[in-house]
């Protein structure tokens, strides 16, 4: 699959190694998820420039220094001599940037902690010294979110405030999705690029493994992802403890359980056996990002009307298929889970295009704030039925905040109750829009 994207990301990059070749040098953070596509964005911005790519792999630090010292040599075209500590390694690199400009790229840079935690330190102590008599375009990259702002945004670390910029890779939007579609399978249905969506939750790697295995039908990508080696089997579960380490229990069944529909800490515990969660909750949203809290629109910031919800489509579908199914998976019945994912697409993409559409609305650059809004009170009367309960999908308030939009997301039209959403938005105007000009609409597979 070609390059796709990042144009922002592209022009920000070549702009800031121009002021470290003309200037001085600077010091960039790339964060993202695992399979964001953070290498992949480096090397495509910058591919014309001279680049020492230094990958930080697992290893002892002699051992690690000396592949520098000949990844550094190759690059360079200068002699390097052996060095056995990093400190020796970024002294000697600093002295090159005096002689001739080039590109420093550091991937996976969190994984210093577990070689020498002081290495943060010496990188400190040099670059604060050396930097504005060189001319370094210096990038440092790394997957495990929590460590990478820790170590750059904690106040306690010594590489707090040395970065010049700081940058967080998103997946794909949902225009470059439909580009993708278009180059690969141009008779593409919209339930297809929303099976896309929903499947990789536009996390580059994913589809590209699947454009590159021509698994772009509904069917193709159900087979491609349930199969004895497809990555797709173990990405959530090594996604997850990479970032989490040996304290991943908890929080795997935390996740598990809002991927499951029970979004309310009340019912989160309860499907826990009554165990007190409120810090892992905190740290889930707060310092990994993987979940978020949902308030009615509206709603002021400590009501206590939350619901949790997987802020990463893609995890959400593992946990909701892969992990849920693992005995399937250890028994080698793929065609057994492939069934499943299948017979419970229909159901399950609802949810995912509403996501889509909330998206969608964020990415027009229209609109101050996006959500969602229900009361809290329902009909005592079938309780569970869609009108017990004033809930209203997408509501959308555009940037004059004088108008707001407000959707009710369905596969096809035919299940659009035209009456029943006329009367939710008479609700929702006399509780909180009361001052807005409301324009409502049915969005379906047809408006993607």
């Amino acid at each position: 699959m070609k390059f796709y994207n990042r144009t922002s990301e592209i022009a920000e990059l070549q702009q800031i190694k121009e002021m470290a070749y003309n200037d001085h040098s600077r010091l960039t953070v790339i964060t993202g998820r695992r399979r964001i596509g953070k290498t992949s964005l480096i090397l495509n911005a910058l591919k014309e420039e001279l680049i020492v790519y230094l990958f930080v792999g697992r290893k002892n630090e002699a051992d690690l220094c000396n592949g520098f010292c000949d990844d550094i040599e190759r690059s360079l075209s200068v002699f390097v001599p052996k060095m056995q500590s990093f400190v020796e390694v970024f002294r000697f690199l600093l002295e090159q940037g005096k002689r001739q400009k080039f590109t420093l790229v550091i991937d996976e840079f969190q994984e210093f902690i577990n070689i020498n935690e002081s290495i943060f330190s010496d990188i400190q102590n040099y670059w604060d010294q050396h930097r504005t008599e060189t001319h370094i375009n210096f990038i440092v990259s790394g997957s495990i979110y929590s460590l990478m702002t820790k170590i750059f945004q904690d106040k306690k670390e010594p590489l707090f405030g040395r970065a010049d910029a700081m940058m967080k890779l998103k997946p794909f939007t949902t225009t470059v999705l439909k580009e993708i579609m278009r180059d690969y399978r141009q008779d593409y249905t919209n339930d297809e690029l929303l099976a896309l969506y929903t499947y990789t939750g536009g996390v580059p790697k994913y589809v590209e493994l699947l454009v590159d295995n021509d698994a772009l039908t509904i069917p193709r990508m159900i087979k491609y992802i349930c199969q004895s080696d497809s990555p797709f089997i173990d990405e959530g579960r090594n996604l997850l403890i990479q970032e989490f380490g040996r304290q991943y229990g908890n929080y795997f069944s935390i996740l598990n359980a809002i991927s499951s529909g029970r979004n309310t800490q009340a019912e989160i515990e309860t499907f826990l056996g009554e165990k007190s969660i409120g810090g892992h909750l905190a740290k889930l949203e707060n310092m990994y990002e993987l979940i978020k809290k949902t308030r009615p629109i509206f709603a002021k910031k400590g009501s206590q009307t939350v619901r949790y919800e997987v802020s990463d489509n893609f995890l959400r579908f593992w946990f909701r298929y892969i992990e849920r199914n693992i005995t399937l998976i250890e028994l080698g019945n793929y065609k057994g889970l492939a069934q499943i994912i299948s017979d419970d697409y229909t159901t399950y993409s609802g949810k995912t295009l509403e996501l889509y559409f909330k998206q969608k609305l964020q990415e027009s650059f229209e609109y101050r704030e996006i959500g969602s809004w229900w009361d809290s009170k329902r009909s005592k009367k079938n309780e569970d039925s869609e009108e017990s309960r004033n809930e209203i999908d997408i509501v959308a308030i555009k940037l004059d905040n004088k108008r707001a939009f407000v959707a009710e997301v369905k596969r096809q039209r035919k299940n659009f109750k035209s009456q029943l959403f006329e009367s939710k938005i008479k609700v929702l105007k006399n509780k909180v829009l009361y001052k807005y000009r409301i324009d409502g609409q049915c969005l379906d597979l047809d408006d993607m």
